[in-house]
């Protein structure tokens, strides 16, 4: 099956001559790794495309390679590749953009059909994951630059092949990928964890601030006076939410932001049981049955969502004492 899906994609690739990729809005690495690797491996194959890679440009990724700037709105017969995001309203960038087709490569659990050629697998731990597998299976020639964005899109989403996401399919992918780009994976991982002084002292107010609950469920309420006394941003404990993995006891923990110049709250949820993918849905969010996001400006909603939480770590902890 996987073989008429790489079939109907490479067809579509062949078909047009502009083709812009977008991802979701507030990327992590596995978003804009998987829109620059595939823009690139594109243009590597076909030099005389136009290929563009939009959306809202993040300083801390730039390290992974440049968005282009392009007027969505005045392009024509136009191919739209999605990696990385399950609903359409939070793909990033193709405001005004009038395109003629859709592929959608994401790894999130369906939530909504963009038209199009729609290739999911959450069994995948990444975007990056499926997108080299295409690669891989198409055999194109693999750059550096290709291959590393790949690997590192890979390791960050898999939290180093810590997550249950990981499978053996995971590192057969990883080991034909590092054994035809040659790429020093092992020097890459500055890229992904090296961090400021403010960021490792953000991470110590997170762990001295953590509430837990008698059920297992924990949180931090990180307000934006907080942002600016850390210098750091409101994306930043996002980026930290698998830190706390390992805590004995606590089988949900969520970290909530307030973004302040948006008026809006970003909340990142992790779980060792319970699902919580369906909770975060109620809220204008959604993800994976354990890793799963929120955003709203409603902070009623966020402590209807904290609530919802507890009470589900509070049914899990009764069915694992059972």
């Amino acid at each position: 099956m996987k073989g008429d899906i790489y079939k109907k994609i490479l067809r579509k690739i062949k078909q047009y001559e502009t083709i812009v990729i977008a991802r979701h809005i507030g990327p992590d690495p596995d978003a804009i790794c998987s829109q620059l690797a595939l823009r690139d491996a594109i243009l590597e194959k076909y030099p005389k495309k136009k290929v563009y890679a939009v959306g809202t440009g993040v300083s801390k990724f730039r390290k992974y390679g440049s968005l282009d700037k392009v007027d969505v709105a005045s392009l024509r017969n136009v191919l739209l590749i999605t990696t990385d995001v399950p609903n359409f309203y939070r793909v990033d960038g193709v405001e005004g953009l009038k395109f003629k087709e859709v592929i959608k490569i994401d790894h999130h659990p369906f939530e909504e059909d963009f038209g199009g050629i729609e290739w999911i697998d959450d069994s995948s731990c990444s975007a990056c994951q499926m997108i080299a597998d295409f690669l891989l299976k198409v055999k194109w020639n693999l750059s550096s630059n290709v291959a590393s964005n790949l690997f590192l899109g890979i390791v960050s989403d898999s939290d180093r092949f810590l997550l249950s996401y990981t499978t053996v399919e995971t590192f057969e992918i990883v080991t034909k990928l590092l054994k035809i780009s040659k790429i020093p994976f092992t020097k890459l991982y500055e890229k992904l964890y090296e961090r400021p002084i403010e960021e490792i002292r953000f991470r110590g107010f997170l762990a001295d601030n953590l509430q837990v609950s008698e059920n297992g469920f924990a949180y931090v309420d990180i307000k934006f006076e907080t942002i600016e006394k850390y210098h750091v941003d409101s994306a930043t404990a996002s980026n930290m939410i698998n830190d706390f993995n390992y805590i004995k006891d606590v089988y949900v923990w969520c970290f909530v932001t307030h973004d302040f110049k948006n008026n809006l709250y970003k909340v990142n949820i992790r779980s060792k049981g319970p699902v919580i993918n369906e909770i975060a849905s109620k809220y204008h969010g959604g993800g994976h049955k354990y890793a799963s996001g929120v955003r709203t400006s409603n902070r009623e909603d966020i402590d209807k969502l904290l609530t919802e939480l507890d009470e589900a770590c509070k049914e899990y902890k009764r069915s694992i004492e059972k």
